[in-house]
């Protein structure tokens, strides 16, 4: 099994609290009503969100995936910070037993804040991930939190 580490890190102009609550406490409810085009809908197959839950996406026909299960790792609601891991579906394809994700929102001077982004893919074997295959997860992460940041700046009283 090989191990490939990516690291992001982008700036918001929404505050630590909101964007937590939003992308990670109520993502079940918030991603499907702003991403409908792709995301059918997220629902918790064990659990109701907190550490060791599992929760699965459900695509639409537009997406090039089906499904996808997420484990949550851990969550620190103080501190703003979750790790979970995709344990399951065909975005793992036949190459990667898993990705996880460490997530952490931290304030910056002016108000809002800086979300630190670290992926972990775990391989199956010898296979090789390829440069395009780990841009395209990471352009999508960052699409997710761009629609989510756009929707708490039009709704400054949302997630509050």
């Amino acid at each position: 099994m090989g191990v490939i580490r990516i690291n992001q890190t982008f700036a918001t102009r929404v505050s630590p609290s909101r964007l937590f609550k939003a992308l990670i406490l109520d993502s079940h409810n918030l991603c499907p009503k702003l991403m409908f085009a792709s995301i059918r809908n997220i629902e918790f197959l064990e659990g109701d969100g907190d550490v060791g839950s599992i929760k699965q996406i459900n695509f639409t026909e537009a997406s090039p995936y089906r499904y996808v299960k997420h484990r949550i790792d851990e969550l620190d609601k103080e501190n703003f910070t979750c790790k979970y891991t995709l344990i399951e579906g065909d975005a793992l394809a036949e190459k990667l037993e898993s990705i996880t994700y460490e997530v952490k929102f931290e304030a910056n001077a002016w108000g809002g804040c800086i979300c630190k982004m670290s992926s972990e893919y775990r391989t199956i074997g010898d296979v090789e991930v390829k440069e395009e295959e780990i841009e395209d997860g990471k352009d999508r992460a960052i699409g997710m939190y761009e629609v989510v940041e756009a929707y708490l700046l039009a709704h400054p009283n949302a997630y509050k």
